[in-house]
């Protein structure tokens, strides 16, 4: 099923609905005290702004619109129409069922159709949805989905091989172990030469 990526993936809330930083730091300190210490223990008293500078960071995508990255495209090619890849484009995201972090890498594919894009827009898109709280399957699709919404290329092919904390440090604690999830469209859903070219060209065998 193709999922279509809407102005709604972008937030959930308006501005008017986002807790203050006194009710985010408020809430650490609830937690703090849930887990069975005092947040007013030395080591403690600055963690809450920590945490809510933190997140900030980590969920910085929320607030960037990864289609206005894509719109600034190059039509100068010299007719160039092979396969542009950019391989172990490192992402940090956090699980949004047990806000922990998920560590990995994507790997994005294009077909250009007379445009190209800087390489840096591929990476900042991949940074822009790892930046939210997802659910791997869902940031795969988000990502080839934006692409080809924009680009409108003759394919895009995502790879993304992550380790999620939910499953090393929780729950059934099985380290070592790496999620895989693709996503192609056009050229390398339809054509098994190009597909196996991709996946060649990033290190995995072809199916």
């Amino acid at each position: 099923m193709n999922m279509i990526v809407k102005k709604s993936d972008l937030a959930t809330g308006s501005e008017d609905e986002r807790p203050s930083r006194d009710a985010a730091e408020q809430a650490v300190r609830t937690l703090i005290r849930w887990a069975g210490d005092d947040p007013d223990r030395e080591g403690l008293v600055g963690t809450p702004d920590r945490v809510v500078r933190s997140y900030e960071e980590f969920f910085a995508g929320y607030h960037e619109d990864p289609q206005e990255i894509l719109r600034r495209t190059f039509e100068e090619t010299e007719g160039y129409d092979e396969m542009v890849v950019l391989r172990d484009i490192r992402l940090e995201s956090h699980c949004e069922h047990h806000m922990v972090p998920i560590i990995g890498r994507a790997h994005v594919a294009y077909l250009p159709d007379r445009r190209v894009v800087g390489i840096s827009k591929l990476a900042r898109v991949v940074e822009i949805y790892a930046r939210r709280l997802q659910i791997q399957e869902k940031m795969t699709a988000q990502i080839a989905n934006t692409i080809e919404e924009v680009l409108r290329p003759r394919g895009v092919a995502v790879v993304v091989e992550a380790a999620h904390q939910c499953m090393t440090t929780r729950g059934v604690h099985k380290a070592g172990v790496t999620m895989v999830t693709s996503r192609m469209i056009g050229a390398f859903r339809e054509g098994a030469e190009t597909r196996r070219e991709f996946l060649s060209m990033i290190g995995r065998a072809s199916a």
